[in-house]
């Protein structure tokens, strides 16, 4: 062959291939089911690697929320290397109250943590917040619990003294469209539930994982609907002993996500309960989670939902979030390279068509993300599938709830395609 048919030939092969690399998708990327849709109400997942490896994965379980006092909490497994989940099982219940919201966390000892509240009288301001703690927790089973206390939480009078200062700066600069009279009734009446000893102590929940700092010091993000703020519980001494930040207060902000740099800055991103127009809130401390700085809006749109957050292990940041203003129909995971300053690539893990009727999409929120010793992201998520994935059971009830697992590489999240 001639040297110039050579060239030619070789040319089409390096196309070819270019080609062919372009149609490949970038990264990895797979999706489960924790288990099949269902009637049942399932929701706010938490998720944690085992130290061989395998995943397990918490959620409530029950005919509700707060008003169904059926409500547990339960766990399922995946072993490393598998597909598949293990079937439900009750990992906590308090007969005849709902147990909800629970989050899992590994400390630098291996030692599991189970956090959750339960909810006294069926109201979220009644919460009271619970612990257990296990040093054995096999593959496959139920931890074996060691300790299980209630988390005695004390927000005194420094706790009053900066909602009283912080809810009068709200006051004083109401936002466009804010109704000033019943602003101000809004904020008289936290500041009076701020000075009252057993208001200020319930209602304390938790949402996402909490944080270990270096020294060991333990970091658990909780949030109060009847305050509309967040709060940082505090431990020294593995538990024994718990002491609270100061309260973080301004738009409404709840279930703060905590991530660290590494000049020791604490980072909370939190849910925007308030009015719009709605973005993530965040905050930051400098003195290891004691006090927070005024909270603010991000460029990010919240729609009201939780969000959550994990440094990798590169020292990249993954958020991920609903990035709508309204619904959560959208489930969106973001990748930032300067320590949550500024977030350059997104993907969605799900979105259904902005076009479809509101009552034909699904609900895709309250996410758990962590990254496991293999690199990859892994995310739960309540999925609340959409009409056109519903079916109904012999009794008429909709099937269409379940928690769903995605798991990927940072190569696809940066992936150009979304």
């Amino acid at each position: 062959m001639h040297r110039q048919g050579k060239a030619a030939v070789l040319a089409a092969v390096v196309a070819a291939t270019a080609g062919l690399a372009a149609q490949a998708p970038a990264g990895r990327h797979h999706a489960e089911f924790v288990f099949p849709l269902e009637h049942w109400h399932n929701h706010s997942s938490s998720v944690v690697e085992h130290p061989d490896g395998h995943l397990l994965v918490t959620w409530f379980h029950g005919s509700g929320e707060r008003t169904a006092d059926d409500v547990e909490l339960q766990y399922a497994w995946q072993r490393a290397g598998a597909a598949t989940w293990t079937a439900p099982a009750r990992l906590a219940d308090t007969p005849g109250y709902p147990d909800t919201n629970p989050t899992l966390f590994v400390d630098r000892s291996a030692k599991l943590w189970l956090l959750w509240p339960t909810i006294l009288a069926n109201e979220w301001h009644t919460a009271l917040m619970k612990v257990k703690t296990a040093s054995r927790w096999p593959v496959g089973q139920a931890p074996a619990w060691e300790t299980s206390e209630v988390m005695h939480l004390t927000p005194g009078d420094r706790f009053a003294d900066v909602m009283r200062r912080d809810m009068d700066r709200l006051a004083a600069t109401p936002m466009a469209g804010q109704d000033a009279t019943k602003l101000r009734a809004y904020v008289d009446k936290l500041k009076a539930d701020a000075g009252d000893k057993l208001t200020r102590r319930l209602g304390w929940m938790t949402r996402v994982h909490p944080l270990q700092l270096a020294d060991g010091r333990i970091i658990v993000p909780l949030y109060s609907d009847g305050f509309d703020c967040s709060l940082m519980a505090i431990t020294d001494d593995g538990g024994a002993t718990w002491a609270v930040s100061d309260p973080l207060v301004g738009g409404a902000n709840i279930q703060p996500a905590l991530a660290q740099r590494r000049d020791g800055t604490i980072v909370a991103y939190m849910r925007d309960n308030g009015p719009p127009p709605k973005r993530i809130h965040v905050s930051e401390s400098r003195d290891r989670g004691e006090t927070w700085s005024q909270v603010r809006d991000m460029d990010l749109a919240n729609p009201g939902t939780s969000v959550d957050v994990v440094v990798l292990k590169n020292g990249h940041w993954a958020l991920v979030y609903n990035d709508l203003e309204r619904g959560r129909h959208s489930l969106a995971v973001s990748l930032s390279t300067d320590e949550g300053r500024t977030w350059t690539a997104t993907r969605h893990l799900e979105r259904d068509a902005d076009a479809w009727p509101e009552p034909e999409r699904g609900q895709y929120h309250y996410p758990s993300i962590l990254q496991t010793r293999d690199g990859l992201i892994h995310v739960t998520y309540s999925y609340f599938a959409p009409k056109s994935e519903t079916r109904t059971d012999a009794q008429g009830r909709a099937v269409r709830k379940s928690i769903k697992h995605a798991a990927f590489d940072e190569a696809w999240l940066r992936h150009a395609g979304r």
